[in-house]
């Protein structure tokens, strides 16, 4: 198991090093000038040059990755030049560490701005994650034993509605009925888990609940294929011949077989939204990754978009690790692959 995740590991830093030059590269190296979307038109000669001093463009391309990547250990200086940080150093900006970046446009460091949006993500995230996969999962097993009866049919019917229903009707009808209409859940507000886990958990319920109906749909079905698959091995018929329980074989065995493709597909589902929530985020009000990355494409504010595609492309790499480590708990197999 060590060697699986120390393996899994230099993947995941050789992988991420390559979409760090990737990104920098498309942002940074394109043809266009970066410094020339920090003033519109406004710009002047002069006005732009010092705007690409202070961000340290003026600098070769693979100097300027350096920086970026050293930020992240060390405190970046805007404009980085030391002569000036000792004779003027109140028209320096420090970044400090983990520096990922300063927004000139809205004159904070990038690191402040997802500090404050990334909580939101990631409690909107984990909990419609717990939420869709205890309802998706449990319901697919229950299809699966059930097979053939109304239960079976009842549940598949409903799974195929909610596949087929877009994030964004299932939010606003959500938000116009149960919150304002009815008034039986408060519209969504975001409280810190640490500050109030009530207020935290009633004030993210129904975003948890929209994201739920949709993505819960496709684990009704997939729990159910596989489960019927695996409930029809060899395996399972001889633990039965034994007089081992039928609850035992449903979830030690058969469910345990068939969580392959389900923990695959959670991993890509969880990454997704720890990347942003653009629909769900605009929909509730919520300030999180999702509201951060469409006002820095409005405002073509390039540190930002660097900062959420970076983190985007971690939180799918992050989530994929962890596939690969719980493959290696489930299947041992897996762990000499």
């Amino acid at each position: 198991m060590i060697s699986l995740i120390i393996r899994r590991l230099a993947a995941v830093v050789g992988m991420l090093f390559v979409i760090s030059i990737i990104t920098f590269g498309i942002f940074f190296a394109a043809p266009n000038d970066p410094a020339s979307l920090t003033c519109g038109r406004e710009c002047t000669v002069e006005t732009l040059e010092a705007n690409r001093i202070a961000m340290g463009l003026d600098k070769p391309i693979t100097v300027q990755y350096a920086n970026m990547v050293k930020g992240l250990f060390t405190d970046r200086y805007y404009p980085d030049d030391p002569v000036l940080r000792e004779r003027a150093p109140e028209t320096v900006v420090v970044c400090e560490a983990p520096c990922l970046g300063y927004s000139f446009l809205k004159q904070k460091e990038v690191s402040s701005l997802v500090a404050d949006a990334l909580p939101v993500t990631v409690s909107l995230a984990l909990g419609a994650f717990v939420l869709w996969m205890i309802v998706g999962v449990g319901a697919g097993v229950l299809a699966a034993t059930r097979r053939g009866s109304w239960i079976d049919r009842g549940l598949v019917g409903a799974a195929l509605i909610g596949y087929s229903l877009p994030t964004f009707f299932v939010g606003l009808l959500f938000l116009t009925f149960i919150s304002i209409r009815w008034g039986w859940l408060p519209i969504p507000y975001y409280t810190p888990f640490v500050e109030d886990p009530l207020a935290w958990a009633t004030g993210l319920i129904l975003p948890w609940s929209a994201l739920a109906v949709v993505l819960a749909a496709g684990y009704v079905r997939l729990s159910r294929a596989y489960m019927i698959e695996s409930l029809g091995e060899d395996y399972i018929r001889t633990a039965r011949a034994k007089g081992v329980r039928e609850r035992s074989i449903t979830v030690k065995h058969a469910l345990r077989a068939s969580l392959t493709p389900v923990i695959t597909m959670a991993g890509l589902d969880l990454g997704g939204l720890l990347g942003g929530m653009i629909v769900t985020e605009q929909i509730f009000g919520l300030r999180g990754l999702g509201q951060l990355a469409i006002d820095a494409v409005t405002n073509v504010d390039l540190p930002v978009i660097v900062a959420v595609v970076l983190i985007a492309a971690t939180a799918y790499t992050l989530a994929n690790l962890a596939v690969d480590l719980i493959y290696g708990i489930i299947d041992p197999r897996v762990r000499h692959a």
